[in-house]
């Protein structure tokens, strides 16, 4: 075992954070700004790279590491948290919008998750986060996610979070599933993954599902989720007043308002 073993207990239903026990002189890394609470005794320290080794040697290893996180669209720093007591100590970390969080045993997957760019939430000390390229020019120019995505490995426990509610697939050896790409949240290092057009003009234009979807071919786990922030964020911004979203708050007065263009002053 390369990683630190870490206890674990999530907590909350929709709106969830993860709390995670140390005990002495265990660490957990975790993306900056993650932090909800912790206990007394642990040492947080802000490290360039996923910190997954003691390090390769000299400034250009370690700018290396924090460069690979660079490309794939996450921050330049991540935070370290060790318990340096003589007893067991705690220490939590909420996701950034409602949704899940789901605990990954990576030794349980092959030492290998490959997930969003902006999914991952934490890991124990030893879990590289790295970068994966897709094979296909294609699944990087429209797969909705960028050409790269997030590698999650080691043989540790890593929580990854998501948007609204989490649903798990195990596709057998050559079980194909269409999924839409903000819903892809992660699978494991086997599954095939590409980019297929819609189809037809008419769907493409007026279908309002996008103009590509993900294939993923087994074997191998996929995790799929119903929400992405990224379709929240459209629906909120669109509704907004100053982008002609309505004033009323959905009543019927202020939609004959909207209308007419009438002054409620």
């Amino acid at each position: 075992m390369n990683n630190h073993e870490i206890d674990y207990k999530l907590h909350g239903d929709d709106m969830q954070f993860v709390e995670v026990e140390l005990d002495p002189n265990e660490t957990v890394i975790a993306e900056a700004g993650s932090l909800m609470m912790m206990e007394e005794k642990i040492e947080m320290e802000t490290i360039f790279g996923d910190g997954s080794s003691d390090g390769p040697s000299g400034l250009v290893g370690k700018l290396f590491g924090a460069g690979k996180r660079v490309i794939s669209g996450e921050s330049l720093f991540m935070t370290t948290f060790t318990n340096g007591g003589a007893e067991k100590r705690r220490v939590s970390f909420a996701a950034p919008y409602p949704g899940k969080i789901i605990p990954m045993d990576l030794s349980e997957i092959n030492g290998k998750l490959i997930c969003q760019k902006d999914a991952f939430l934490a890991a124990a000390k030893g879990v590289s986060v790295g970068i994966e390229f897709q094979r296909k020019l294609g699944t990087g120019f429209f797969g909705g996610e960028g050409f790269i995505m997030q590698k999650l490995e080691g043989d540790g426990m890593a929580f990854v979070h998501a948007g609204g509610t989490m649903y798990k697939r195990e596709l057998n050896v050559g079980e194909t599933l269409r999924v839409d790409t903000g819903c892809l949240v992660a699978m494991t290092g086997d599954v095939d993954y590409n980019i297929e057009f819609v189809g037809g003009i008419k769907t493409a234009l007026f279908g309002g599902e996008g103009l590509f979807f993900a294939t993923l071919r087994g074997p191998g786990t996929i995790w799929v989720q119903s929400l992405p922030f990224s379709r929240l964020a459209s629906r909120v911004f669109s509704a907004a007043p100053e982008n002609g979203g309505s004033k009323g708050e959905g009543s019927i007065a202020g939609g004959l308002f909207d209308i007419f263009g009438g002054d409620r002053r």
